[in-house]
């Protein structure tokens, strides 16, 4: 699958919150990219810009693109129970978050790159599916191998 390339301290300027990991950029320019960002002055937002934020930020701190966010979205409304924990629950045991909560990696991206190049196993068995739903109980180590 596809994952976002561009610019990622413009994104997280645009939106004011460290999305892809810790960056200096923001206590260096905390005001919006573009060259009305320093003014400081903003139109008061509608309720769906603010929607539109919010989703936009869940997608490129989970590094999901749309149709990816999308079809997630659609499982946590099948389930039961409050939809937006649910959808939250089914992004956090995405395997390539689990390996970044779990501190194999710094970054989410880099946690990709790892279970993609084939790095990780779940028990004991080698997954390169950064999507694959971990469950409880599921043992995930780092295939040693040395070069």
């Amino acid at each position: 699958m596809a994952r976002y390339t561009g610019p990622k301290t413009k994104v997280s300027r645009r939106y004011g919150v460290p999305l892809f990991g810790s960056s200096k950029a923001l206590e260096r320019k905390n005001y919006p990219p573009g060259i009305h960002g320093p003014r400081g002055f903003r139109r008061k937002q509608s309720d769906y810009a603010i929607a539109l934020g919010e989703k936009q930020k869940l997608r490129y701190q989970y590094g999901l693109l749309e149709r990816q966010f999308r079809r997630i979205f659609q499982r946590a409304l099948r389930k039961r129970g409050v939809t937006g924990e649910t959808l939250l629950q089914l992004l956090e045991t995405r395997l390539d978050n689990v390996i970044y909560r779990l501190g194999f990696a710094n970054t989410r991206s880099a946690a990709r790159q790892l279970v993609s190049h084939g790095h990780v196993l779940v028990n004991g068995r080698r997954v390169n599916v950064a999507s694959y739903n971990v469950k409880g109980g599921d043992e995930i180590t780092i295939k040693d191998k040395p070069k």
